[in-house]
């Protein structure tokens, strides 16, 4: 069993997160205590508060390890001619990632900070890096001055997203259709091109 003596701030940082992602992983959000983590890497709570502020501070940074993670997933897409394939090819690394990882997705998207806490600078970037795949796929849509609607755009999709793979991992998708989340999703996906398409030929 480690010692306090056997590992610098900064490989005590690494070894706490990767055991709090097997936690969850293995038993799930609720399973997520600092007497857990700690034992997992033989030390004591005390010195998980050594290393973050509190049980919230250690979740955000393991969800901000859950971003990057996702980013890494998805940047593995090859670029294509047209925003349907692109955004096709990433649902299909979307949709690995929730299967591979249910429950580090159910801690990225159910947990919230207490009221009053907002989420450090370095998440939001984390969250906007993510996000910045969408828009590239997006780009081609709208022309370069239209970088406003074409964020707004990106995170809309993700969140109607979100929505469908939500009610698809709680179960309850069956209420709303009987197809499948990856059938609804691609039907998201081609709605709303097609709609993004109108809109420009409008203007």
């Amino acid at each position: 069993m480690a010692r306090r003596a056997d590992h610098s701030r900064e490989e005590l940082y690494e070894i706490a997160l990767q055991a709090a992602s097997e936690v969850v992983e293995a038993d799930g959000y609720r399973a997520l205590t600092a007497r857990n983590v700690a034992d997992a890497i033989g030390y004591s709570p005390g010195t998980l508060y050594n290393i973050f502020e509190n049980l919230d501070d250690m979740i955000v940074h393991l969800n901000g390890r859950t971003l990057d993670a996702l980013y890494d997933r998805l940047s593995l897409h090859e670029s294509a001619q047209t925003p349907e394939t692109n955004l096709n090819g990433l649902l299909d690394g979307y949709l690995g990632f929730l299967e591979d990882h249910p429950n580090l997705w159910n801690v990225l998207f159910e947990y919230s900070l207490p009221t009053g806490k907002e989420p450090p600078d370095w998440y939001a970037r984390k969250v906007s890096k993510v996000l910045g795949i969408l828009e590239i796929a997006l780009s081609p849509l709208f022309p370069d001055h239209q970088n406003e609607a074409k964020s707004n755009a990106a995170r809309i999709l993700w969140a109607s997203l979100h929505g469908i793979c939500s009610l698809s991992g709680s179960g309850k998708l069956k209420v709303v259709s009987a197809q499948s989340a990856r059938v609804m999703a691609e039907g998201l996906l081609a709605n709303y091109v097609a709609g993004l398409r109108a809109n420009q030929k409008g203007h």
